[in-house]
C-alpha cells in the first residue's frame, strides 16, 4: 500500500490498537495474536496499528517488531497495518526499516527516548526516519515531542511520506492552528488515552478519527460510539460516555499504566489468551478484573 493509499484508510474510520500477546514466560503468542487480529479485522476499522503504545511497543526489543507485524499482516485482510517506531534517531530508522521489510504499510513514529529536545532537534529526528523508507510516517505528537506548526511545514515540504499528525497533547489551540494550517496535507487523528473522551472537542478540530484502545475488546461498542459522533448524535454519544467510558476511566485511573493494563484485561475477558502485561506495568487485581467484567458484559462477542 503507497503513502496516499495509507492516508486515505486512516482518515476512513475508526482506528486501533491491538494488544500484543504473551505466552506464560512473556514471549509473543503469535497464534493468539493472530486470531485477535483477525477478530478485529471484522469489524469496520480501516487501520490497525500492531506494536503501539497500547501494544506495550515501550517494553519490545526492536527485534520483535517484525514477527509481530508479520503475524498482523497475515492475520487481518485487506486492513491495513501500522507498525509501532520510536526511541533515538538510529534505533527508529532500524524498526522502521524491519517494519518495512516485514510488510507494514506505514509506522507511527511515537516520541524520542527520554530527553526533551528543541524544534530542529526534532525535525531532524523525524526527517531522517521518514527518508529511510517508503512507506507512509505518521508523527505522534505528545509529551517530549511536541512539534510545533512551523517544523511540521517544513517536515511536509521535506519528506513527501509524511502522512498523518497524531496529537496526545490535548491542546486545542496548538492542534487546531495545525490543522487549519496543514489542511489536507495530512490526516489528523486523535491520540488521547480514551480517545472517546475527547472525540467530540478533536472532531470540532478538524481531526476526523482517532484510535480506540477499547475497540481491542469491544469493538462493537467503539464502532456505534463512532458513528454517533459522525452522525451527530449527541443523545446517543453521552449515553455510552456515561454507561461505559466513565466508569472505565475511573478504573483505569486507579493506577499508573492502566490504560494499557486495563485494556489487556479486557481482551482476556473475551477469551483471547492475550497474557499479561510485560513490566514496568502491572495487571489489574482480581476485584478490578470484576469490575471490568461487569461493565463488558452488555458488549460480550
Amino acid at each position: 500500500m503507497n503513502p496516499q493509499d495509507v492516508k486515505r484508510a486512516l482518515g476512513a474510520g475508526l482506528l486501533s490498537f491491538p494488544v500484543t500477546h504473551f505466552d506464560g514466560n512473556g514471549v509473543f503468542q503469535a497464534e493468539s495474536y493472530r486470531r485477535h487480529v483477525e477478530w478485529l479485522a471484522g469489524f469496520p476499522a480501516p487501520v490497525l496499528f500492531a506494536a503501539g503504545g497500547t501494544g506495550e511497543f515501550f517494553s519490545l526489543a526492536p527485534r520483535e517488531i517484525p514477527d509481530i507485524i508479520r503475524a498482523a499482516k497475515e492475520a487481518a485482510g485487506k486492513t491495513a497495518i501500522v507498525s509501532g517506531c520510536g526511541y533515538g534517531t538510529e534505533i527508529a530508522i532500524e524498526i522502521a526499516r524491519g517494519a518495512e521489510k516485514a510488510g507494514a504499510d506505514g509506522i507511527l513514529l511515537l516520541p524520542h527516548y527520554l530527553i526533551d529536545a528543541p524544534q530542529e532537534g526534532i525535525f531532524e529526528h523525524v526527517r531522517r526516519v521518514c527518508q529511510s523508507v517508503g512507506i507512509g510516517v505518521m508523527v505522534y505528537n505528545r509529551d517530549n515531542s511536541v512539534i510545533q506548526v512551523e517544523t511540521l511545514q517544513r517536515l511536509c515540504d521535506a519528506c513527501p511520506n509524511l502522512i498523518g499528525f497524531k496529537d496526545g497533547t490535548g491542546d486545542i489551540g496548538l492542534i487546531r492552528q495545525v490543522s487549519a494550517t496543514m489542511g489536507d496535507r495530512l490526516t489528523y487523528l486523535g491520540g488521547m488515552p480514551t480517545a472517546e473522551l475527547f472525540a467530540e472537542a478533536y472532531l470540532a478540530a478538524g481531526f476526523t478519527t482517532y484510535s480506540s484502545a477499547v475497540f481491542n475488546f469491544v469493538p462493537k461498542l467503539a464502532v456505534e460510539f463512532y458513528d454517533a459522533l459522525r452522525g451527530g448524535d449527541r443523545a446517543r454519544c453521552e449515553t455510552i460516555l456515561k454507561d461505559f467510558f466513565y466508569p472505565f476511566m475511573a478504573l483505569r485511573s486507579r493506577r499508573k499504566g492502566y490504560a494499557v493494563s486495563a485494556v489487556k484485561a479486557g481482551v482476556r475477558l473475551q477469551g483471547f489468551d492475550a497474557g499479561a502485561v510485560r513490566p514496568p506495568l502491572s495487571d489489574l487485581t482480581a476485584e478490578e478484573e470484576g469490575i471490568l467484567d461487569r461493565l463488558i458484559d452488555p458488549w460480550r462477542r
